[in-house]
């Protein structure tokens, strides 16, 4: 049995904390990946899992095992990908996390270009708005928006959009049109819930100690930006979203742009993958490619 096989058999548990989804991202038997790290023990003379059939946890021998065998095998992947990049096509499962409505609008459509530069790339596509844990979830690399706070992962910025706020023609005609953000406060306004925080946003305008934030009055909100742009369009509040989210719509004039004049906050996007170990060709081709896209 290989010796990386096994090592990586080992570290793939360790971080997943599950000989099933360490299988499922091995693409290998639950069996297979029990052998390797078995013979993995049987081979170091020491046990480096506590197995029990609810838990897994580490012993302080594979404790520090893991340690070296991740150093190890992150090096083993920089020479093997440096010989990659020059002599071989990327292949192989790639697995992708993206925002829902970001995907939709923007990177689904345009993956026809992506598979025909890589044919030999099998996709598995995330799409969700929920916060993804890259580690637990075996997923490659994730493209999010907003300011990553987790050092555990390399962020790539990929573009800002600039955030818009805006309202049906039908809205506008019965309630009248905000021509301050003050103004803003004596509207209805469909609110955007964090999926991650469980908070709603509040319209914002302004930077540091001049920004401001206004609640208006709610009556509905949505942990989903299309639900929120489908509310807005409906004429049931106003919405500040990203542009990339309401360009359509402002385009065919189903909704309509508000206080254009006002410094609004910009929604960063970037890719990002795990920082203990070197990206593979498959997540450098992908990355390589978004930073394409969104340019």
């Amino acid at each position: 049995m290989d010796r990386l096989d096994t090592m990586l058999a080992f570290t793939r548990v360790v971080e997943l904390n599950s000989f099933t989804k360490a299988s499922i991202s091995l693409n290998l038997p639950k069996t297979t990946v029990s052998a390797q790290v078995g013979a993995l023990e049987q081979r170091l003379r020491v046990k480096l899992l506590h197995r029990t059939t609810r838990h897994i946890s580490v012993t302080p021998d594979g404790a520090a095992y893991y340690e070296r065998a991740v150093r190890l095998l992150s090096d083993f992947d920089e020479a093997e990908g440096a010989i990659a990049r020059l002599t071989a096509t990327p292949k192989g499962r790639l697995r992708v996390g993206i925002p829902a409505a970001l995907g939709r609008r923007m990177i689904i459509p345009r993956l026809p270009d992506f598979i025909a530069r890589y044919p030999e790339i099998e996709l598995d596509i995330h799409s969700t708005d929920r916060q993804v844990d890259l580690l637990q979830e075996g997923i490659d690399c994730v493209i999010r928006g907003g300011v990553s706070v987790d050092d555990t992962l390399i962020a790539r910025h990929l573009h800002s959009f600039p955030a818009v706020t805006c309202a049906s023609p039908s809205y506008l005609k019965e309630h009248g049109t905000p021509r301050r953000p003050e103004d803003l406060e004596c509207h209805w306004i469909v609110h955007y819930i964090s999926p991650r925080t469980g908070k709603a946003h509040a319209i914002a305008y302004g930077k540091g100690k001049d920004r401001l934030d206004i609640c208006g009055r709610r009556r509905i909100a949505f942990n989903d930006s299309d639900g929120c742009v489908e509310a807005a369009v409906a004429g049931m509040g106003i919405i500040q979203l990203p542009e990339f989210l309401v360009r359509d719509e402002l385009a065919k004039g189903r909704l309509i742009a508000l206080l254009e004049e006002e410094v609004c906050d910009h929604v960063d996007v970037s890719i990002l993958y795990p920082q203990n170990r070197n990206p593979s060709a498959r997540v450098r081709a992908f990355t390589d490619w978004a930073i394409e896209l969104f340019a």
